[in-house]
């Protein structure tokens, strides 16, 4: 049984004066770089960083060679670890995520990243219906807030909606802590 971790997104244009800010992008950056430290001391063979790069202009963020696509300083890749770069929220559309995952022979996948409504929550269901056990770090996850119509949704009430509904039946969810007390 062996355990990777998939960092999605974690890129400059959700930080603040990014195109896309998020809620709270530090301390979720923070939690996942401490995440990734614990890979980096116990599995280093299986660090996979996911890089969203916009298919097309109109998205408006993460446009290709811009300071806002790179991934953000908390998380920067080390030589050796997997880079995967993406064109859809699901990091393994279009990608060799999955296959590099099984020639690691990757049963279990550790999640965090962002956005906890798009990108997480895609790559989270397709790990799981992909059939690896999937952990999610939710406090290592930032979202945004959202609005649909005249209805606005404040961040923290965006990201618990995704998290509990992925806990209720999906995946598994830890917090950092809990996360680095059980390994």
């Amino acid at each position: 049984m062996s355990t990777a971790l998939i960092i999605v997104d974690i890129q400059n244009d959700y930080f603040p004066n990014g195109k896309m800010e998020l809620s709270n992008p530090e301390k979720a950056a923070a939690n996942a770089a401490k995440v990734l430290e614990w890979f980096r001391q116990n599995n280093k063979e299986n660090i996979f960083h996911v890089q969203h790069i916009a298919g097309s202009p109109e998205l408006g963020f993460f446009l290709p060679d811009t300071e806002g696509a790179e991934l953000h300083e908390t998380v920067t890749p080390l030589e050796g670890e997997n880079l995967i770069v993406k064109n859809f929220p699901n990091s393994f559309l279009k990608t060799d995520l999955e296959s590099k995952l099984r020639d690691n022979g990757v049963t279990n996948v550790i999640v965090v990243g962002m956005m906890t409504h798009m990108c997480i929550d895609a790559t989270v269901r397709a790990a799981v219906d992909l059939g690896f056990e999937t952990t999610l770090i939710e406090d290592a996850c930032a979202t945004r807030e959202l609005s649909y119509g005249d209805k606005s949704v404040p961040a923290e009430q965006v990201h618990y909606a995704f998290v509990s509904a992925l806990a209720s039946m999906y995946c598994k969810v830890s917090s950092t802590e809990d996360f680095l007390k059980q390994n």
